[in-house]
């Protein structure tokens, strides 16, 4: 490296996205590369994207052509752009937007070194003679390396922990299998060291992620294991909090019931996207396993655990959704009550089987649906927080709102950033990342307001 050269960071999409920047991030500090927060300061910027759907591929195309005006107008070198949509599109990005100066797949994220020294480089490249190639890595991403050291973007108290990649579920309507490679899970012992360092650093609260949660194990031990690798965590480390995201209602085994019921660490919560609940629908998207077992997982987690949260998502306005097939959703969704629901819109993306289905369904009528889907959900959320007044909950504080002079956290029914809040207020001083007793005296939509209590 010819000088120190400072690398500014645009992360976008979920989590897992996060966590690979995060890796990324502790790459190039051991490298001697200088990371600034400042995309203004930047000589290099990396943009970590998204390209699950529609709306997360304009996302990353609107943040590439902003970052591009610092190209044209400031002193910003090179753009490098990495994650799903540089896996997924790879050199068609440096066609249609040429102030891309480095493309890196999934597979390449280990080579993000080279990519920045190369995208520098290219900043020079109107000052010679002649133009200097566009570095292109697409490496395997089935043999890329599980995990690894990583600098923590999250608040102290709080991490992600991805235990697997890639995805072999292969519902119709998903990209993700094609951009992140087959399902690999990482070992026991890995994913336990890296909590066990996680815990050093202060972290309180580990939300465990990956494509498929519930799947992992299956490839490396023959089974699936995530009842065995919280009960690891839990016995290696002291972290009170223990969450599971991303898990698949037809890998909802006895042995994780079991886990909810006994294992205080593991919080009530567990969120399980059903995508919807009609078996045309369900077979036509290639879920596993029917609306029977749906219900069925639902049924033994919550007789395992009465009070477990349970979160979903549901996608709406898939090619062939029937009137019928609509309203079986929304009776489902009334008689379940789910404590936590998003949904989303179906958008046919290219590449995958259900975008060449027949039956295609109007924006209009996708839209009307999913506004009743929330309106639905709104009224149920309201009536499960009016439950909780004049409860007491354990609420980890995130910070003080100086606007409204209050302060604000989450309480183990909560998962952060996609969850409601807890506002608080307080007689004396609370850290964040600090646990304290709140109870809850108001509802405000889809957060609650209350008082410390000691």
């Amino acid at each position: 490296m010819s000088k120190q050269i400072k690398v500014g960071f645009v992360s976008l999409g979920c989590s897992k996205n996060r966590i690979d920047t995060e890796v990324m991030l502790h790459t190039l500090l051991s490298a001697g590369y200088e990371i600034t927060a400042d995309e203004t300061e930047a000589d290099v910027v990396i943009i970590n994207t998204c390209a699950f759907i529609e709306s997360a591929k304009k996302e990353a195309i609107d943040n590439i052509l902003d970052i591009a005006w610092l190209k044209e107008n400031r002193d910003l070198k090179g753009i490098v752009v990495c994650g799903c949509l540089a896996e997924r599109y790879g050199e068609e990005i440096l066609t249609e937007l040429p102030e891309v100066d480095a493309i890196v797949g999934v597979g390449g994220l280990p080579k993000i070194a080279e990519a920045v020294e190369a995208a520098y480089e290219a900043g020079f490249r109107n000052k010679k003679s002649r133009e200097i190639p566009k570095y292109v890595c697409l490496d395997d991403k089935n043999t890329m390396p599980l995990g690894g050291d990583r600098v923590v973007t999250t608040p102290e108290y709080s991490a992600y922990i991805k235990v697997a990649e890639g995805c072999d579920n292969h519902c119709t309507y998903c990209v993700i299998g094609n951009i992140r490679g087959k399902f690999r899970s990482r070992p026991i012992e890995d994913i336990v060291a890296e909590a066990k360092t996680l815990e050093e650093l202060g972290v309180k609260e580990l939300n465990v992620v990956a494509q498929d949660t519930s799947r992992y194990g299956l490839d490396i031990y023959g089974e699936y294991a995530l009842a065995k690798l919280v009960k690891a965590l839990t016995s290696e480390t002291s972290i009170p909090w223990i969450r599971l995201l991303y898990c698949y209602p037809d890998k909802i085994t006895d042995e994780l019931c079991e886990e909810f019921r006994t294992n205080d660490r593991l919080v009530k919560y567990i969120d399980m996207p059903i995508q919807h609940i009609s078996d045309g629908v369900l077979k036509r998207m290639n879920r596993h396993g029917g609306s029977e077992v749906i219900k069925d997982a639902i049924a033994r987690l919550r007789a395992a655990c009465p009070d477990i949260v349970l979160r979903t998502t549901v996608l709406l306005g898939f090619p062939g959704e029937t009137e019928e097939d609509f309203e079986e959703l929304c009776e489902f969704i009334k008689d379940t009550k789910f404590d936590r629901l998003g949904a989303f819109t179906y958008s046919a993306e290219e590449g995958t089987p259900a975008a060449e289905m027949e039956d295609q369904i109007d924006e209009q009528i996708k839209q009307d649906r999913y506004d009743l889907i929330m309106r639905l959900q709104g009224e149920i959320s309201e009536a499960k927080n009016e439950e909780k007044l004049g409860k007491i909950f354990d609420v980890v504080c995130e910070g003080y709102d100086t606007v409204s002079e209050i302060y604000y956290g989450r309480s183990a029914s909560d998962a952060p950033e996609i969850d409601g809040k807890i506002y608080f207020s307080s007689d004396r001083a609370v850290s964040e990342g600090e646990f304290v007793k709140v109870k809850i005296g108001n509802v405000l939509d889809y957060d609650l307001l209350g008082d410390l209590c000691e």
